[in-house]
């Protein structure tokens, strides 16, 4: 197709007009802006490495628009890319960024579960317990693991029984269903987490299973030792007699904590005027 003249001199003047309010507009963006929009048009390249990349580049702002124009790759095809997208949509109001990560918990890769579970943790969301405490069954130790640690950090009271049943199977089950078997964590990073957790969320429901726990000598050593550390943070004076025994445990690490976990407690008695 030829043009004349005059059609040339008309599209040269529109492609100059063009660039002159391209030009125009991002003057009057930020920095900030400018940085974003630079990381949101590198989303969407062909290449996994450019988009993880870019959002790793997002993360590191730490600010809400940033996050929010990470959202989307939290459905990317490549699971690397969900997986760094979880932790990068955490400046976005708690609420917010939890309900945009509880999706992932469902994920059929095992790295993206457990990353979305401990990004969870981080928003501190009560929104987000009912969906961790479902991946306390995960198959895998690593979701399961990483579910325990969130709870811990969300803090949140309905979570106690939930995670009081990886220590003890019959925690929390009426008496006329105490005769079933349930079946028993192996995996030590899961059970110290969920010990951990009991002691951040500070609820004495939790009191049976960490005292069972510390007073079963065949239980791993680092186990009861966050079982004391967990009691101690719990204050609750029923668990004075088993930290007593346990201050002359062969184990001097676990004898230690038995003795600092009944310091917390008689300060905590102290403070509370008892």
């Amino acid at each position: 197709m030829r043009l004349n003249s005059i059609g040339v001199v008309l599209l040269i003047a529109f492609g100059a007009h063009s660039f002159a309010a391209s030009a125009q507009n991002h003057e009057t963006l930020t920095p900030i802006q400018i940085a974003i929009e630079r990381q949101k048009q590198r989303l969407s390249s062909t290449e996994i490495e450019d988009r993880r990349e870019a959002l790793m580049q997002l993360r590191a702002l730490q600010r809400p628009e940033a996050s929010r124009v990470a959202i989307t790759a939290l459905t990317d095809p490549a699971p690397i890319v969900r997986a760094t997208a979880a932790s990068t949509v955490l400046w976005l109001p708690r609420d917010e960024s939890a309900a945009s990560l509880i999706p992932l918990l469902s994920d059929k890769e095992e790295f993206v579960r457990q990353q979305a579970a401990y990004a969870l943790g981080q928003t501190r969301s009560r929104a987000a317990v009912a969906g961790l405490i479902e991946r306390l069954s995960d198959k895998k130790d690593s979701v399961r693991g990483a579910a325990a640690v969130a709870l811990g950090q969300i803090a949140d009271a309905s979570a106690v029984t939930s995670l009081a049943a990886l220590l003890d199977p019959q925690a929390g089950l009426t008496p006329s269903k105490k005769k079933q078997k349930g079946k028993r964590e192996q995996n030590p990073f899961v059970l110290r987490s969920a010990a951990r957790s009991l002691g951040q969320i500070r609820n004495p429901a939790g009191l049976p299973a960490l005292i069972g726990v510390l007073q079963d000598e065949k239980s791993e050593t680092d186990l009861r030792r966050e079982a004391a550390f967990a009691l101690g943070e719990i204050g609750d004076v029923s668990a004075v007699p088993a930290l007593r025994a346990a201050t002359t445990a062969g184990d001097p690490y676990l004898a230690e904590a038995a003795h600092q976990a009944l310091r917390k407690i008689s300060r905590s008695q102290t403070a509370r005027g008892i």
